[in-house]
């Protein structure tokens, strides 16, 4: 089902439960226009939480990702009459909105990458789960080529992915990093060809949107406490989630299926 956005510059669909958001200026290898950022906040705050959405999708058209900010644009900029307060609060709005609610749902996120993915395009598949990318892509923080310090969170996504010495060499340095060497220091969880893929995307997206919804969230709460808490309060915090999970109903298909050696067909509460 295609979902109208507001704007060509970003596509939507909602198919077996997985929610797909496509970049799409591909002209300017997808960089982020506010028309674009304004259509995926939208889309964000009006399906990232339904009902009808197990997974969610992150990709762009043509053969990028997305190269971040549009700094055609940025040179163009004129003056305005906004206070500094003003500004500050509508860049904090705007990355909140998507970079911060992409992270913060409780459904598991791929981003699927097709080619380079730069700056805040970099910031926008670190808030996913998980990156699936062709063997072609590439990813650079690139903020400091153009004299910026980076956004959307970037520099804390990065460090929670590649660890805090890897992640200061990344923003210092700029460096292409290409496919291969994105997956060996866990940039890329999985690389492949690139005309494979939109089915390698969907191989892994179908079975996640099908899979436990409510231990889906209780494992992601967990995930996100595990670099913040310490070990004993996790094992508490694990044993109430657990708790809550025994009493799910796709707790207990689960349980019965492997009794009865099938797949369980879970029904997301």
């Amino acid at each position: 089902m295609n979902i109208d956005t507001g704007t060509e510059e970003l596509l939507c669909d909602l198919s077996d439960r997985v929610l797909t958001v496509t970049l799409n200026r591909p002209q300017a290898r997808n960089a982020l226009s506010m028309e674009l950022m304004f259509a995926l906040r939208r889309i964000l705050a009006e399906y990232g939480d339904h009902e009808d959405v197990a997974a969610l999708v992150v990709t762009g058209a043509g053969s990028a990702f997305c190269a971040g900010g549009d700094v055609k644009r940025m040179a163009a900029r004129k003056a305005d009459d906004q206070t500094a307060e003003e500004k500050f609060q509508v860049m904090v709005a705007r990355h909140r909105e998507t970079a911060g609610v992409i992270r913060q749902l409780r459904i598991p996120t791929v981003a699927a990458l097709p080619g380079p993915a730069a700056g805040a395009g970099l910031a926008l598949a670190l808030s996913c789960d998980m990156r699936i990318a062709a063997d072609t892509a590439f990813v650079s923080t690139g903020y400091a080529k153009v004299g910026l310090p980076g956004d959307y969170g970037a520099s804390w996504l990065l460090t929670q992915v590649v660890g805090p010495g890897r992640a200061r060499e990344l923003m210092l340095t700029c460096e292409r990093v290409k496919a291969d060497r994105a997956y060996e220091i866990g940039l890329f969880n999985k690389v492949v060809p690139a005309d494979e893929l939109a089915d390698a995307t969907r191989d892994l997206v179908t079975p996640l949107a099908n899979g436990p919804r409510v231990a889906f969230r209780y494992l992601k709460d967990n995930l996100d406490e595990a670099l913040t808490i310490d070990h004993a309060t996790a094992i508490e915090n694990e044993a109430v989630r657990m708790l809550r999970g025994q009493s799910t109903a796709d707790h207990k298909e689960a349980a019965k299926a492997f009794v009865e050696k099938r797949a369980p067909q879970f029904v997301g509460r």
